[in-house]
């Protein structure tokens, strides 16, 4: 899915929608929802340039990347280093032989989630779904089944929202809502084939992965009030599966664990703009613990008792 783009003085540029932002790219980003180029000012730029590998006046590193003000650079040993500044600005320089493509992987994952926590957003490390024009996030750690479990919800018959990165805004009554970010889902191997996804698999996430990207058979481009958010876990005997309500004070420290990259989004200074939203989403949206069986074996009876509690929940 190719971007709207325009020819700017020899230099191709793509337009694109990414969590409610209009982004000018001069990276194609395959899997981002493309829209027409807009006469006002776009609220991203990203383009290619030298970024160094080191910041001056940084006043916070980690292994791979350093903190100066509002500019953030993160290094991807042996494929490249971004710049993040302010929420606005993001440069690019890829390392010989990489691709654009396994480049844009991670300006869809890390480089956009830090620039969200930039901005100040309430940005989960989850995917979402949406039934009868209600979206429900599913949240918790790398390895958890949060891509499979939206698979499945999918499968099922729900409309696909977004992908490890979810955002969550608020819409004009100040209600949440998902904002969609065009990013298809993201499977394994393994659970391509336990989910018979076969014949929707695209290319993979990065070369030499047995990850790909996934055609949803339905996809939703607009924003989707929030009805509720369940934080995985998956389990083993003698652990009781089943979905447990958690109380507020409870709900604020998992949203707190839940946010995308919560390390950096504490170094980047954010999280009194993430306590803000999370109160104003929490006096409308319920948070709930989900512990589920480990295993595919289980995985149809999950999504039933998660359609079952969904459904339940405005009764």
């Amino acid at each position: 899915m190719l971007g709207s783009r325009v020819t700017c003085e020899r230099v191709l540029i793509y337009s694109y929608r990414i969590s409610g932002l209009h982004v000018s790219s001069e990276l194609e980003l395959p899997v981002a929802i493309p829209e027409a180029p807009q006469a006002k000012a776009a609220d991203v730029v990203i383009r290619r340039g030298p970024v160094p590998m080191a910041l001056d006046g940084a006043t916070a590193r980690g292994p791979n990347w350093e903190m100066a003000g509002e500019i953030f650079l993160l290094r991807v040993p042996r494929l490249a280093r971004f710049q993040i500044a302010a929420g606005r600005d993001i440069v690019v320089e890829i390392e010989p032989g990489v691709t654009d493509r396994d480049a844009a992987g991670f300006v869809l994952g890390s480089v956009f989630g830090i620039l969200l926590h930039q901005r100040g957003a309430l940005v989960l490390h989850g995917a979402a779904v949406a039934k009868d024009g209600r979206a429900v996030a599913i949240c918790g750690a790398s390895g958890e089944g949060k891509s499979t479990l939206a698979a499945a919800l999918c499968r099922d018959g729900c409309a696909f929202v977004t992908d490890d990165i979810c955002v969550v805004g608020l819409d004009a009554n100040r209600r949440p809502i998902v904002l969609p970010d065009g990013r298809q889902l993201k499977l394994w191997k393994q659970s391509i084939d336990r989910l018979d996804l076969a014949q929707r698999r695209g290319e993979a996430v990065r070369e030499s992965f047995e990850k790909y990207f996934i055609e949803p058979s339905d996809a939703l481009g607009q924003a989707s009030p929030l009805a509720a958010i369940y934080v995985l876990r998956g389990a083993r005997p003698p652990f009781q599966a089943g979905i447990k309500h958690l109380a507020l004070a409870d709900a604020v420290r998992a949203l707190d664990y839940e946010a995308y990259r919560p390390v950096l989004r504490s170094k980047i200074g954010k999280k009194p703009e993430m306590l803000t939203h999370a109160a104003a989403m929490l006096g409308h949206v319920k948070m709930f613990l989900l512990v589920r069986p480990r295993g595919f074996e289980h995985l149809d009876e999950t999504v039933a008792a998660v359609r079952a509690h969904w459904d339940a929940l405005d009764r």
